[in-house]
């Protein structure tokens, strides 16, 4: 097709609003000299992360609410219900039902997320949020609970998909890893939320509708904010390079989006706009993709080191670790473990005190530092564990500190790391499809080892369990030196550019 002399091209608006001295190295701005340092306010660029961060929150308070739920359904005296005497296929079925709709969230997400964007695909995950949460709040019978339980997790898949890339696309590359990092202290901030809640109401009849209507209002607060936010300017501009719609009405938008965002009047602004504009256009992201770019070349690379990321994350032990939570603390002689959800809150606290340490450093330090500092301790945690059931079992003390080591090293290096650099590693026309199949592989991860974990310690035993965990430790340490890029300080762009 014939280009048409009055529509302005990719080139030309990259260079809008810029001097000629400005563009000199337009043919390759990102390996041959970087990025300019982005000017932004900082109450201005926080906004825009609190509210996709209410996505995470209420993933977090469903984990800490649904602990307490069970028991309270399962009461005769408390559930408030004639249909309590449910098997435990039943209780596994409320327990795991957000995790299968978070499934089905993330296969969803890969067919609508660059159709939608990042922010409506929020506002579908907030209403998913709500209307689960209210379907489970007033169930008459188990069917309709597992359903609105279904409903919640597909909120949660849509929300974890969404979230992490929209803070990455609006965020400034100076501070957008403790930005993103701060998603992941709002999921433990809402695991604690939900261990707290539900302790209060576990003993208040019919108390488990009251713990999952609770989270209605954060849904509300959410799809209201993220309707409030602009759209992601990147998300904009990849609309305008793939001919979505006029290239230039785009480009004001995308400004003006840009201008909420950092707080900025109209002229810097639409310099770093025509930058970001001018480097997608040298990095190729003009083509729309097609599935099979999936496995190849850039997005193959990024696929491998986000996807791996997050498989790690989910089967170096994690659950499995927390399991054994109440019965270490018990064995060590601490008079609260005998009640799981204070251990719980207990271990909640100390993984919000390390998921906040990780945040001030991420931006320092950088990501592979975390990651290898953070999966060494737990190697080492792992590994001790598996010892203290096999021959130490007369010093639980050993446990405990295996078991706080772990917590505390996860927590500053896989927990909030890994959702990071998902959100980072994926080229922007390859990022809605790149990061739901890492969404997926870590939800289907997720109810593997939830499901094997049960047969496998009757298999192995507890002792032999915790050696293989620590061994897949050692080969995600391994992986992470030899593949996982350092992204510190770089513009999505240059990621693009400089990592894959």
């Amino acid at each position: 097709m014939a280009s048409d002399p009055e529509r302005p091209t990719l080139s030309s608006l990259g260079k809008v609003g810029k001097s000629s001295g400005e563009v000199t190295e337009a043919e390759e701005p990102l390996l041959n000299g970087g990025h300019n340092s982005e000017s932004y306010s900082v109450l201005a660029a926080i906004l825009p992360f609190l509210f996709p961060a209410f996505g995470g929150l209420l993933y977090g308070y469903d984990i800490g609410a649904t602990s307490c739920a069970t028991i309270s359904v399962e009461s005769a005296e408390l559930s408030g219900i004639s249909w309590y005497n449910l098997s435990s296929v039943e209780i596994g079925l409320i327990t795991s039902g957000s995790l299968y709709g978070a499934l089905i969230g993330s296969v969803l997400a890969f067919n609508i997320a660059d159709f939608l964007g990042r922010r409506r695909e929020l506002m579908l995950a907030a209403l998913f949020y709500l209307v689960g949460a209210l379907v489970t709040t007033f169930a008459p019978n188990f069917p309709v609970m597992v359903i609105g339980r279904f409903v919640y997790g597909v909120g949660i898949g849509l929300a974890m998909h969404a979230a992490p890339m929209y803070i990455a696309e609006t965020a400034p590359s100076e501070i957008r890893g403790q930005l993103i990092s701060l998603k992941e202290f709002f999921i433990v901030l809402g695991m604690v939320a939900g261990y707290g809640i539900g302790s209060l109401l576990v003993d208040v009849v019919a108390g488990w509708r009251y713990m999952y209507g609770a989270s209605t209002p954060l849904a509300v607060i959410m799809g209201i904010g993220m309707w409030w936010l602009p759209a992601s300017p990147r998300w904009l501009l990849l609309c305008a390079m793939q001919g979505k719609g006029n290239l230039q009405d785009l480009r004001e938008i995308a400004i003006s989006c840009m201008c909420r965002l950092r707080g900025q009047a109209t002229a810097p602004v639409s310099i770093q706009v025509d930058e970001i504009v001018t480097e997608l256009s040298n990095i190729g992201e003009e083509k729309e993709a097609t599935f099979g770019e999936m496995f190849r070349g850039k997005c193959l690379k990024a696929l491998v080191i986000g996807a791996g990321l997050v498989l790690f994350q989910q089967i170096t032990g994690q659950p499995s670790v927390l399991y054994y939570a109440a019965s270490i603390f018990q064995t060590a002689g601490f008079s609260a473990a005998s009640d799981a959800t204070r251990v719980s809150i207990l271990l909640g606290l100390l993984k919000l005190i390390m998921t906040g340490i990780a945040v001030i450093v991420v931006d320092r330090l950088g990501r592979r530092p975390l990651l290898l500092g953070g999966v060494s301790g737990m190697v080492v945690s792992l590994f001790l564990l598996g010892s203290y059931y096999l021959f130490l079992d007369n010093l639980p003390v050993v446990a405990v500190v295996a078991l706080l080591l772990y917590v505390g090293c996860y927590q500053l290096s896989f927990g909030p790391i890994g959702w990071l650099m998902i959100s980072e590693i994926f080229p922007l026309r390859l990022r809605g499809r790149g990061l739901s199949i890492a969404v997926l592989v870590n939800f289907g991860a997720n109810a593997l080892v939830t499901f094997a974990f049960s047969p496998l310690k009757a298999l192995l035993g507890a002792g032999i369990l915790f050696y293989g965990f620590g061994v897949i430790a050692v080969l995600s340490l391994i992986f992470i030196f030899f593949i996982v890029p350092e992204t510190k300080g770089l513009t999505l762009e240059e990621i693009e550019a400089k990592c894959l």
